[in-house]
């Protein structure tokens, strides 16, 4: 298939800017796969789409302050995105995304905040280069959390000391965030409050978590001419064993399978086996999920609008129909919905 078969126009201020003043206030649209028709709510009425028996799966990785501002001893501005730890015997090690990496030789030391600097150990592959963060007090994850900020994608935009980043740093994460490691948020999870959560499990309807760290990967348009040429970059995922047993009861009882984010589906599938049920384990998860894909253990899903050209709304394709997707895409920009990772949800059964 074409991947401008996946495109679409949407208006700029379709995109959502900043959270709705409450996680569950936004809006949600219901698209279920067995009626015509869609139904526009607020997240907050979600259980009315949900039964008894029903099993939510969340994805509980948790965003650190990966963004930081360095500068070089020129005084130039350098911008770092932590991609990916690396093991090292002396200091943290990263693989980065760089706003530039001119006139910097292996050794030079970039100046985060007093105290804290990052060492420039040179470029790597995909564009990439690595650093070791420094610390005078040697506790470079503290410094991090001190120091660093939320790394929102590029069309939330945000100036120096703006004062939404004490926001970002509460609502770009989930209530249910707990395992640190990713560089962008489960947006999908992002509308649920614990007293909403407490709420469903109150009327049946069960839930159980599983990790994948969300990297780069997850969020590159697709630059191939075809969905089928695309290969993702792979991500750490873990699947409990709790989890996986979750999901048997589930099947058991005739519940469904809610996946909440297309990084839950890709991690379900991925070690789904006959009847349902799933294999725990943990590794690197590459699954890259495109129409034609049989769906094994994922029966509901819930997510955000996405972007175009991506492989998030390859899969949200896959799961409910292209045209139907598009169409519904759409109909919320007519009705105005509110677009992308701080924007509104989509509940597809």
């Amino acid at each position: 298939m074409r991947i401008d078969q996946f495109d679409y126009h949407l208006p700029p201020d379709r995109v959502a800017q900043e959270p709705c003043e409450r996680r569950d206030g936004s809006r949600l649209m219901v698209l279920d796969r067995g009626r015509e028709g869609l139904i526009e709510t607020t997240f907050a009425a979600i259980g009315e789409h949900l039964r008894p028996g029903d099993l939510l799966v969340l994805n509980d990785t948790r965003v650190i302050p990966a963004r930081l501002r360095a500068r070089k001893s020129t005084g130039g501005l350098v911008e770092l995105l932590l991609v990916a730890r690396e093991d090292a015997a002396e200091g943290a090690t990263w693989r980065c995304l760089a706003s530039t990496s001119r006139g910097l030789r292996a050794g030079a030391r970039l100046s985060i905040a007093p105290g804290f600097e990052a060492e420039f150990l040179g470029e790597t592959d995909g564009g990439r280069v690595r650093v070791r963060l420094h610390t005078a007090r040697g506790d470079e994850d503290a410094a991090l959390r001190r120091h660093g900020s939320v790394p929102l994608p590029p069309y939330i935009r945000r100036e120096a000391d703006d004062r939404r980043e004490a926001i970002d740093r509460d609502r770009y994460q989930t209530v249910y965030a707990r395992e640190d490691g990713a560089i962008a948020a489960p947006t999908a999870g992002l509308h649920f409050t614990t007293g909403l959560l407490s709420s469903l499990r109150a009327r049946g309807v069960a839930t159980a978590t599983l990790t994948l760290h969300i990297g780069t990967g997850t969020f590159q348009s697709v630059r191939a001419a075809t969905v089928e040429e695309h290969r993702p970059e792979p991500e750490v995922f873990h699947l409990p064993t709790e989890t996986a047993e979750a999901i048997a009861r589930c099947r058991a009882r005739d519940g469904r399978v809610v996946a909440v984010g297309t990084t839950v589906v890709r991690v379900l599938e991925g070690r789904a086996r006959e009847a349902g049920c799933v294999e725990p384990g943990q590794g690197w998860c590459a699954t890259y999920i495109m129409p034609g894909h049989r769906f094994r253990a994922v029966d509901a899903l819930l997510t955000n609008f996405h972007l175009p050209r991506t492989s998030l709304l390859i899969l949200v394709a896959a799961f409910a129909g292209r045209e139907r997707v598009l169409a519904a895409y759409e109909r919320a920009i007519v009705r105005g919905f509110r677009f992308y990772s701080y924007g509104d949800a989509m509940l597809i059964l």
